[in-house]
């Protein structure tokens, strides 16, 4: 059986070199690294997270929280920090709440996390005083993404929500639209996200900069998903004269806003623009203008923050400030100038 003193004799560099270089610590060149994975693929050496925990304890196991599996956002996160994580000798432990209040209950105001894990990540989970105190007590690392919460001592990747809104309004308004209609997150969904706030706070001062009043018969709420942006289109245009533009909190909605509008029989872009934010997979396909925001590498970052303290020397200090990665706007097919008539 190979052992790291095999790939360390290899690689012609020291065991804690090899250690390092395998769980993705930046004190490691890149030329280093190389030659230790070249070394530890020839001898098909792996980090074994069993003798991991017997040596030190460990479980080799970080705990990964996402409100649903199924969205691309929180799948692209995921895939993203498990690289990371298998790379530096850790496995994932999933914990789907499935938009369910009692499934967050159970995972999060338990003991079981400690047991089971070494630490762990949030991924927009919004978090209430219980969850926070019982987070707290667990005494792990961790860090979040892309959520309104806070845990002291735990740093936060994230985009700017409020700034990526005013983005996609501001596009809509340079074109001339001031008819802009917006379609925000449901404020009855169990798990009570945030993020949907932000974006409508960046909404309205994208408008009232531009003296345009935020009307209120344009805001319409509903789920972040495609069928969540279709329905509330069509509430939208149930509602009187239609927008010119629409901006909507997710790609996903925006993809429903799509449909509902064909099936109308308004033309996008020439009746009705329409833009999101993301920068889904799909968004490429249909056209769709978006403020695209760094999914992948919010995981690979917070996936390597919470590996320091896990891998990295006895009291090596970490900063806790948040990270916030920028977006860009991407303009396609979707929006154009509105019709003169």
């Amino acid at each position: 059986m190979t052992k790291i003193d095999d790939v360390a004799r290899l690689a012609g560099v020291s065991t804690a070199t090899v250690s390092r270089a395998l769980r993705g610590l930046p004190t490691v060149s890149a030329a280093t690294r190389r030659r230790v994975l070249a070394a530890a693929e020839q001898l098909d050496y792996a980090v074994s997270p069993s003798a991991s925990r017997l040596a030190g304890g460990r479980t080799g196991t970080v705990a990964v929280v996402v409100p649903r599996i199924t969205r691309w956002f929180f799948a692209t996160v995921v895939e993203a920090a498990e690289e990371v994580f298998h790379t530096g000798g850790y496995d994932l432990l999933l914990h789907n709440l499935g938009g369910r209040e009692q499934t967050r209950r159970r995972v999060l105001r338990t003991a079981n996390l400690h047991k089971r894990s070494d630490a762990i990540l949030l991924v927009a989970t919004p978090l209430r005083p219980a969850d926070l105190t019982a987070l707290t007590a667990l005494d792990l690392p961790g860090a979040i993404i892309s959520s309104g919460s806070v845990v002291p001592g735990w740093p936060c990747v994230r985009i700017d929500d409020v700034a990526a809104a005013r983005t996609a309004t501001g596009h809509l308004l340079a074109l001339g639209h001031r008819r802009i209609a917006h379609l925000s997150g449901d404020p009855e969904d169990e798990l009570a996200y945030t993020t949907h706030l932000d974006r409508r706070r960046g909404y309205q001062q994208a408008l009232r900069a531009a003296g345009v009043q935020p009307d209120p018969r344009l805001d319409v709420e509903s789920r972040f998903t495609i069928d969540g942006g279709h329905q509330a289109t069509v509430e939208l245009l149930r509602r009187g004269e239609p927008p010119t533009a629409i901006f909507a909190a997710c790609d996903e909605m925006a993809m429903g806003a799509l449909s509902a509008l064909r099936a109308a029989g308004l033309r996008v872009p020439q009746d009705v623009s329409v833009i999101g934010i993301d920068d889904h997979d799909l968004s490429v396909v249909l056209g769709l203008s978006t403020v695209a925001q760094p999914a992948a590498e919010q995981g690979r970052l917070a996936a390597r923050v919470l590996l320091d303290p896990l891998v990295g020397a006895a009291g090596q200090a970490r900063s806790t400030a948040p990270v916030i990665l920028p977006t860009r706007l991407v303009v396609r097919d979707s929006t154009a100038p509105p019709r003169a008539n």
